[in-house]
């Protein structure tokens, strides 16, 4: 019981440390996220591509000073959360009205999305984490995903600047689908619930 209570003691402790190392790094990458979405609301183009173009002008703050903890701690820790967030929108109510056969459909759709990110990477002579961040982005949600599964992969040289095209990459493509997919459904005469599945 002691020692338990010595243990959370310490804990606390080390918390107005924690705020201290982590907050400078926070704020900023906060105000990079707040600028983006106001670009984003103002001129139409994508909040993640915005961030991400602020993310590259203001890199050089992640890479010596006092903000460079908290903006790995937000990359890191913050992002992975956010991201499960976003994924708990999706409802079990949802996910029941779709039926099994949809379901089945949308997890098969992400499991070859990836698997062919892979061997796409593998016959350009790319290497796996590089599939895996591709494939992933397009399979699951865009820049999102990328940012997501690039926290989690291990790093190595080329990390970053895969990460870069890919956002950029599924930027570009979505905002290109956005234009061409609902043309191409007026096209095939799909109804509600098979545009819903093309589009998705």
């Amino acid at each position: 019981m002691a020692l338990s209570m010595a243990s959370a003691g310490q804990t606390l402790s080390q918390i107005p440390k924690f705020v201290t190392d982590n907050a400078y790094g926070f704020l900023v990458s906060v105000v990079v996220a707040v600028a983006a979405q106001f670009l984003s609301d103002h001129y139409g183009a994508p909040a993640m591509l915005m961030a991400l173009l602020l993310g590259i002008a203001f890199h050089f703050l992640a890479e010596e000073g006092p903000c460079v903890k908290g903006i790995a701690f937000t990359s890191r820790t913050v992002l992975r959360i956010g991201v499960a967030l976003l994924g708990a929108r999706i409802s079990v109510e949802l996910l029941i009205g779709l039926g099994p056969k949809l379901i089945a459909l949308v997890v098969a759709g992400v499991i070859l999305t990836i698997l062919v990110g892979l061997a796409g990477a593998r016959f350009l002579g790319r290497g796996w984490r590089f599939g895996l961040l591709t494939g992933g982005a397009v399979a699951i949600c865009g820049a999102s995903a990328a940012m997501a599964i690039a926290a989690v992969l291990p790093k190595n040289e080329h990390s970053e600047r895969n990460l870069i095209f890919t956002v950029l990459g599924v930027t570009v493509l979505s905002t290109l689908a956005m234009i061409a997919y609902p043309v191409i459904t007026q096209m095939l005469d799909l109804d509600d619930r098979a545009t819903g599945v093309f589009l998705g």
